[in-house]
């Protein structure tokens, strides 16, 4: 893709990025920065449309799913701010619902992680979503998302296994049960 010729006639456009993962949003807004644009990073949906309010994005790059409320509840958010911003919901926990529900929020488009720089300019700068390709042919097994999910929420509480366990309303040992057990393919 010619880093050049994506915003011909706009002077450094605004990209909001909104993720609670910082290491995507790190690299993320490093990559959309070489390409031209000028980035803000918020880690919530709050901050993120205070960021907006504040500076008036032009594109918005949201995370489905994060602490406090989700992308889909920011998205009617940033779009009564500007309804020409372009937002696209990017997701790891991929599914028709919500890929459908982010277009009729109006989302632009629509993305499943992993994504890189390029994938995030496409789905921003495309004319219409590709309702074809929203979710992967191969999404991840059930089991597979309890894994990640697991993981996820055991990192938030540092490891410990008895605070994880409460947090997911799990008993403690059929929580040590599924760690043991190796991660499931994808």
């Amino acid at each position: 893709m010619s880093e050049e010729s994506l915003f011909e006639g706009e002077e450094h456009p605004h990209l909001l990025l909104v993720d609670d993962d910082a290491t995507f949003t790190r690299v993320m807004a490093r990559a959309m920065s070489r390409r031209g644009l000028r980035v803000s990073v918020a880690g919530s949906a709050d901050e993120g449309l205070r960021l907006a309010r504040d500076d008036l994005p032009d594109y918005a790059v949201v995370d489905l799913k994060m602490d406090g409320d989700s992308g889909l509840v920011l998205l009617p958010k940033l779009l009564e701010l500007d309804a020409e911003m372009r937002v696209v919901i990017l997701t790891g926990y991929s599914s028709i619902a919500t890929a459908v529900e982010a277009i009729k929020r109006g989302a632009c488009n629509y993305l499943c992680k992993p994504a890189d720089a390029d994938d995030v300019l496409t789905a921003l700068l495309s004319e219409h979503a590709d309702l074809d390709s929203l979710v992967p042919e191969n999404p991840m097994s059930v089991d597979r998302l309890q894994w990640e999910h697991i993981q996820r929420v055991l990192a938030e509480h540092d490891g410990n296994i008895s605070a994880t366990a409460r947090a997911l309303g799990m008993h403690r040992r059929t929580l040590q049960r599924k760690l043991q057990k190796r991660p499931v393919r994808r």
